[in-house]
C-alpha cells in the first residue's frame, strides 16, 4: 500500500487568494507605535532568543509560520540554525520562500539570521551535497577552509563605510558559530550605467588566522546590507551590547 502524497501549499494566484496574502495593501496601523517585527518560526532558529532581543529594542514581535502577519509586518527576520539545505525544505514547507521575495520586490525589510543569512546566495553545498537557496545574491556557501571548524566564538569584523547597521559598534567582537560561510560576494554594478543604485555593503570576517599573521585565515562573509535586504552570519541576539546595538540600528530603519 502506497503512502499518500503530502498536501502540498496553493500556487500563488494572480489576483486574491495567495496573491492577496503576498501582497498586502499595506501594513495595519501600529497600535503600540513600535515597528512590527515577525520572527518567522519554520523550525530552524535560536527564534525565543531573537524575539526577547528585539522585544529589549523597541520592536512588537510575533513569532509566527502565518504568511499574511509575516507578510504585513514592517520587518521580517529570518532565522536558521543546522544544515542549509534542512532550513531551505523547512522554509518552502511554510512558504517563506515566496514572503522573503514578495517582501524584497516591494521594498520591504528582512533580515536573515546565520544560516537565515546563508539562504539568501544561490546555493549551499554540505558533504557534497548542493541545495539551492533563494538566490537574493550570487555566490555559494561551503565549508570554512580553516585548521578547526566550526567557527564558534566572538570575533573581529571589517565594516565597509557607511554602515547603518553597524552604526556605533564598528569596531565590537561578534558571536558566531558555524562551519559553513560564503566566501565571496560577487554581486556588483556598474555605476556608469546607473549612478543611483547602491552597492551592497559587505561586512567581512576571519577565522582560523595565527597570532603571528591574523590575516592568515579563512575570510568570509559576515554581514550584507543590501537595501531592504540586511542579514548576518554572527548571531546579534547572542552578541550582547554590540548584537542590541546593531538590532536596535535596524529595527530604528523600519
Amino acid at each position: 500500500m502506497t503512502e499518500a502524497a503530502a498536501p502540498t501549499a496553493p500556487p500563488l494566484l494572480p489576483t486574491g487568494g495567495a496573491a492577496a496574502e503576498l501582497n498586502p495593501r499595506g501594513a495595519p496601523a501600529r497600535a503600540s507605535g513600535r515597528p512590527r517585527v515577525v520572527v518567522l518560526d519554520y523550525g530552524f532558529g535560536n527564534v525565543r532568543s531573537a524575539v526577547r532581543a528585539l522585544e529589549r529594542v523597541g520592536a512588537e514581535v510575533e513569532l509566527t509560520a502565518d504568511v499574511r502577519t509575516a507578510s504585513e509586518a514592517t520587518g521580517l527576520v529570518v532565522p536558521g540554525v543546522g544544515a542549509f539545505a534542512a532550513c531551505m525544505e523547512g522554509l518552502r514547507a511554510v512558504r517563506g520562500d515566496q514572503v522573503v521575495d514578495r517582501r524584497l520586490a516591494g521594498n520591504r525589510p528582512v533580515l536573515g539570521i546565520c544560516v537565515g543569512m546563508q539562504v539568501m546566495f544561490d546555493a549551499g553545498v554540505e558533504h557534497g551535497e548542493r541545495a539551492e537557496g533563494l538566490g537574493e545574491w550570487g555566490g555559494v556557501v561551503e565549508r570554512l577552509e580553516a585548521p578547526v571548524v566550526p567557527h564558534m566564538g566572538w570575533s573581529e569584523v571589517e565594516v565597509p563605510a557607511g554602515s547603518r547597521l553597524f552604526d556605533g559598534v564598528e569596531h565590537e567582537r561578534f558571536y558566531f558559530v558555524h562551519s559553513y560561510a560564503a566566501q565571496e560576494f560577487t554581486q556588483g554594478h556598474d555605476e556608469a550605467a546607473d549612478p543611483r543604485y547602491r552597492p551592497p555593503l559587505v561586512t567581512w570576517a576571519r577565522h582560523g588566522g595565527t597570532a603571528a599573521d591574523p590575516t592568515s585565515g579563512a575570510r568570509f562573509v559576515a554581514a550584507v546590507e543590501n537595501g531592504p535586504l540586511s542579514a548576518t552570519q554572527f548571531h546579534p541576539e547572542k552578541s550582547g551590547d554590540a548584537g542590541a546595538t546593531l538590532l536596535e540600528n535596524w529595527v530604528r530603519s523600519l
